[in-house]
């Protein structure tokens, strides 16, 4: 894994954090950003839970790239990254939600998370090449990387891990905590600036 790739992997859960300060500060949130951005985040956060409740808890590594099993069941038999493609919805939801120095930051953010996961998945899909090998060609080749496709690919001889909704949870409670905390706050600082 190459150092920058390595850097962005280890460190893909605190990237955001910088973004999110900068949104609470400069937020200009109104009754209708906060409507559209939080559709546009809660599905985002629903993409992240399909993928969770089929791959689990190897989704929460911080070490190095891995997985038991190649996952194209659920969200994966639509798009090879679910968990990055609800990531990215659920921060230009919030950037929408705050408002903060629009559309500016919000560009600036979309461009910087395309970046950091341009290079993670770069590592990720080495990994499952290598250890794959012509069945993660075949997925590779049928479905797109980070953007939803409309028609489900199938390939029933490839393994799957079971759909787990209770341990989905488990393992999302970290994100779902911090968004219902940032959505809460930014609501918060709506109606006290509105004077309710």
């Amino acid at each position: 894994m190459s150092n920058i790739s390595n850097l962005f992997f280890k460190y893909r859960s605190y990237t955001p954090v910088p973004f999110l300060i900068i949104m609470l500060v400069f937020q200009k949130a109104d009754l209708i950003s906060i409507a559209v951005g939080l559709i546009i985040a809660l599905i985002g956060e629903s993409f992240r839970l399909w993928g969770v409740c089929y791959a689990g808890s190897e989704t929460r590594t911080t070490g190095s790239v891995g997985g038991t099993f190649l996952v194209v069941s659920g969200a994966f038999s639509y798009l090879r990254n679910p968990l990055y493609f609800g990531n990215i919805l659920i921060y230009l939801g919030i950037g929408i939600m705050s408002m903060a120095l629009f559309p500016y930051l919000q560009i600036v953010a979309l461009a910087f998370f395309f970046i950091q996961y341009h290079f993670i998945i770069n590592e990720e899909e080495k990994y499952l090449q290598k250890t794959f090998g012509q069945e993660y060609s075949d997925y590779k080749k049928n479905v797109p990387r980070l953007f939803p496709k409309f028609t489900q690919y199938k390939n029933e001889s490839i393994q799957q891990p079971p759909l787990n909704i209770k341990a989905g949870m488990q393992s999302e409670k970290r994100t779902l905590q911090a968004f219902g905390i940032v959505t809460l706050i930014l609501i918060l600082l709506y109606i006290f600036e509105i004077g309710l």
